[in-house]
């Protein structure tokens, strides 16, 4: 069995930024916020590299079908759905969370900071399980690119 090198590469990005949250997390409980915030922005660095493969290999390559039985489809699809609910969820707590703990409203950022780790916690190990559902438990299925579907190439 063989795993896509780009699915694999942003999996490995998503679960990296998970654990340096984690890490963060445990580093402004013991008050230290220098190192606190270098986990926080590497975090957030992965992240973005994440979100970078993801929606170029979903515009230039295409997202990949789920290739399991069918009577995993559905609850493939709806965990699926619970990943994306939570990975925009905590993409937008992560910013704001990013946002007022550079510009220092730490009254705001101290209440949804918290949460938004948590939120970014779920995500990662949703995003894991979504990704060995679909390549290492299960083949992929079909894999069809958004360009060549809106322009019918």
């Amino acid at each position: 069995m063989s795993v896509p090198m780009l699915p694999t590469i942003s999996t490995v990005c998503i679960v990296i930024s998970a654990v340096l949250v984690a890490i963060g997390w445990s580093k402004v409980k013991r008050r230290e916020l220098e190192t606190h915030q270098k986990m926080m922005t590497a975090a957030a660095v992965f992240a973005v590299i994440f979100f970078a493969i993801y929606s170029s290999r979903t515009v230039f390559i295409g997202n990949t079908s789920f290739g399991g039985p069918d009577e995993v489809k559905l609850f493939y699809t709806v965990f699926l759905f619970f990943h994306i609910t939570l990975a925009t969820v905590g993409a937008v707590l992560g910013i704001i969370s990013l946002w007022t703990g550079f510009k220092d409203r730490l009254h705001v950022h101290r209440k949804i900071g918290p949460f938004s780790s948590v939120v970014w916690l779920a995500t990662g190990i949703t995003g894991v399980i979504v990704y060995l559902l679909l390549y290492v438990i299960y083949e992929g299925g079909e894999t069809t690119s958004l360009i060549k579907a809106i322009l019918g190439n």
